[in-house]
């Protein structure tokens, strides 16, 4: 009982504040109207570290929202393969129709997760954006793309994108200074705290497991540094689990975490599941049949795509619909003239628990009547994601 309560009165202070954060007033109010560069279209670049299921999920998002505030003609995305942006960069170049943006043909960069391809990539955008100077702004996708392009070797605008802790990555000098005036990064500084803490208030765990690659990025990636700061806060144990993630061997970084969370299963009360090269549609039924026949309690970092997958719960971000407006709306007032340091980078996404009802009885969690009622998404099954591998 006592847990349901500080999980509803959680919950309550959550919802007021959607109504106090949203799109934060900026330092300085600029412009979102769609308006061409001097006549010509914005010529926009991407960069990434490999693939990965987010980076499609709010790419795609972002393409939506650009889309419903006038800056691309509206219409129906493509069907994505796997975890690739590179079908739907193929698709804006050859069939989005836009008046005022160019989605360049051959400035979607990917460094398939391997040390010397990054190097060789970095070196060949820095040049390009030094030379040939045919890009506007530089989508940098993940904490990779982020650190990359962080730096004082180019002055193109750079929007970093979907990297876990931009600060402690190193990206951003802090949340309201990126330390360039072409850069900005998205942060929601206490994201992390807040799914532990629900997730807590639900479990009540004594113990909690947590895989991640122990490396500055992994730690980024794994927002270990939050869930230690709560487990001092709430007097419980981590259980660590050290497995490789970025890197090219898929295999390997997929078995690696695979054979994490057995032991986990075995040593904590509950996981959390992190942020990590080694978490994908291929490796998740394993995980979610290990957890399940464990009992164990599971909690997504990522979001309610690995709970409709089978991850007992998460703090969702809606489909990342809300990070997908936030980031438009930030490319459209650069375009509109703002400099990317003068526009705020912290943005809270509105609080959507998921659940999966399927693996809570699996598990034999049940779920009280206050978590099922502030739940906005509800799945009652397990869904395969072999239907994302085969697309």
């Amino acid at each position: 009982m006592r847990a349901i309560k500080k999980i509803t009165i959680f919950l309550v202070v959550c919802i007021f504040a959607i109504g106090t954060v949203g799109f934060a007033a900026d330092k300085d109010s600029f412009k979102t109207t769609p308006k061409l560069n001097d006549g010509k279209k914005w010529r926009i670049g991407y960069y990434e570290g490999g693939p990965y299921i987010d980076y499609q999920l709010i790419f795609a998002e972002t393409v939506k929202a650009l889309m419903k505030s006038g800056w691309i003609e509206e219409a129906v995305l493509p069907s994505l393969k796997g975890e690739e942006t590179s079908g739907l960069w193929k698709w804006l170049v050859t069939e989005a129709e836009s008046n005022y943006l160019d989605f360049v043909k051959d400035a979607h960069y990917n460094a398939q997760w391997e040390d010397k391809v990054r190097e060789d990539t970095v070196k060949k955008i820095i040049r390009r954006l030094n030379t040939k100077k045919d890009i506007d702004l530089m989508i940098a996708m993940g904490t990779w793309a982020g650190k990359d392009l962080a730096n004082n070797k180019h002055q193109t605008n750079t929007m970093v994108v979907s990297a876990s802790d931009a600060v402690g990555a190193g990206i951003i000098k802090s949340i309201e200074d990126s330390g360039y005036d072409y850069l900005h990064a998205y942060v929601d500084p206490f994201r992390y705290q807040r799914q532990v803490r629900v997730f807590h208030d639900m479990i009540g765990f004594k113990k909690l497991g947590v895989a991640y690659e122990n490396s500055v990025d992994g730690r980024s990636y794994s927002a270990i540094d939050m869930v230690e700061k709560v487990a001092q806060e709430r007097g419980f144990k981590i259980e660590r689990c050290y497995a490789v993630s970025d890197i090219p061997d898929v295999d390997k970084k997929e078995k690696e975490y695979v054979d994490c969370f057995r032991k986990l299963a075995q040593k904590a009360d509950a996981i959390y599941v992190t942020v990590h090269g080694g978490v994908s549609a291929r490796s998740i039924p394993e995980m979610v049949e290990i957890a399940n026949s464990h009992r164990t309690p599971t909690f997504s970092q990522s979001g309610s795509v690995e709970v409709k997958w089978g991850i007992l719960a998460s703090l969702s971000q809606a489909g990342f619909k809300y990070v997908g407006q936030f980031h438009a709306e930030t490319f459209a007032k650069v375009f509109n003239g703002a400099k990317p340091n003068q526009l705020d980078q912290v943005f809270e996404e509105p609080k959507k628990i998921s659940i999966n009802l399927k693996t809570a009885v699996a598990i034999g969690y049940d779920p009280p009547v206050d978590v099922l009622g502030a739940a906005d998404e509800i799945f009652e099954d397990i869904e395969s994601p072999l239907a994302q591998l085969q697309q």
